[in-house]
């Protein structure tokens, strides 16, 4: 079942057995498993009805005993298995699925990867629980996924800014969801977000930021992006060296892949390319026009040897400061 049709019914209160949640983002498997432990149940209610276990410190025998109690005062009773990827009994309580409880929901989390479901308890799992699989979103994604998440707390984010805030925050939805929250607990519903909103609620600075050091580097902007490089060697917490040369890899990847397409239509660039929106192709086209092929592989090839001599690999780096590393890198992007 799909993420969005489990939230609706669960809001409606239309309530199943058991639900498997599996996948490697953890985002919506927390955020299914948090709504049932927190909004199914009253406040009076849980003290008798709600058992939250972990994974590595449970046995199935404890999970059994909790999920075949009748609940007290209630309709419903709820038993929660957090971290059950951890459990090494977890298959033992194949008994229990293939007969489980009607007025016990039992939810089990089993984050940060995929369950086989080919396996015996898979095969009941699919025959009597509602089963969430979930995957991370890939980079270019992300900008969407936040647009969308804005308009459900009646905030509009234009691509561009949508683009500013994955750069910076990463593909990790928790922590996307969680600064986006903060953003709507201090703007305006119906709002439009700026750059000096997203600069001031949630920390990314407008000029400074990797999103535009792409930019800068795809016109070969040498002032702008000596400017740029000169605040984050003096700032590295706000852009770790090795976040910059994973972003610049994803951007002249793409750009790479674009000297290939030839006379490819958008649709099919986007597809291609895995660019999730048309606003953003003009920035690798651009850089497409300033590095040719030859040119774009050695940048990649820069890229892969800086980030060998930030993790320390190479001897004769371990000691050098990593915004030198990032001069010395970026200017050898412009000027080889």
């Amino acid at each position: 079942m799909e993420f969005s049709e489990i939230l609706r019914q669960l809001h409606l209160k239309q309530y199943h057995p058991v639900y498997f949640l599996h996948g490697t983002e953890p985002y919506f498997i927390d955020q299914i498993s948090d709504y049932i432990e927190h909004q199914v149940l009253g406040e009076a209610e849980k003290a008798f009805n709600l058992t939250v276990l972990y994974g590595k410190e449970a046995d199935h025998l404890q999970i059994l005993d909790a999920a075949r109690r009748y609940p007290v005062m209630s309709p419903h009773q709820v038993v929660v298995i957090k971290e059950a990827q951890e459990m090494k009994s977890l298959t033992d309580l194949l008994s229990y699925i293939e007969k489980p409880a009607p007025s016990t929901i039992l939810v089990i989390a089993y984050r940060h990867k995929k369950y086989n479901l080919n396996s015996n308890f898979g095969k009941a799992l699919k025959k009597n629980a509602v089963i969430l699989e979930t995957k991370r979103l890939y980079d270019n994604q992300v900008p969407d996924w936040i647009i969308r998440y804005a308009k459900e707390r009646q905030l509009a984010i234009a691509p561009a800014e949508a683009g500013l805030i994955a750069e910076y925050l990463g593909a990790e939805l928790s922590k996307v969801a969680n600064e986006l929250d903060k953003l709507a607990l201090n703007v305006p519903s119906g709002t439009t977000v700026t750059r000096e909103q997203i600069e001031e609620y949630i920390g990314i600075s407008r000029e400074y930021n990797v999103f535009e050091l792409h930019k800068a580097l795809a016109s070969r902007d040498w002032v702008k992006t000596f400017r740029m490089v000169q605040y984050f060697s003096a700032n590295p917490k706000k852009s770790p060296f090795v976040v910059i040369i994973g972003a610049l890899y994803g951007f002249f990847s793409k750009v790479y892949i674009l000297h290939f397409l030839g006379g490819a239509s958008e649709k099919e660039l986007l597809e291609k390319m895995e660019v999730g929106n048309a606003f953003f192709l003009k920035d690798y086209k651009l850089a497409a026009r300033h590095y040719n092929r030859q040119q774009t592989e050695h940048v990649l090839e820069l890229l892969k040897d800086y980030d060998l001599k930030a993790k320390g690999v190479h001897v004769n780096t371990t000691n050098v400061p990593e915004g030198e590393l990032l001069k010395e890198m970026v200017w050898r992007i412009v000027h080889e």
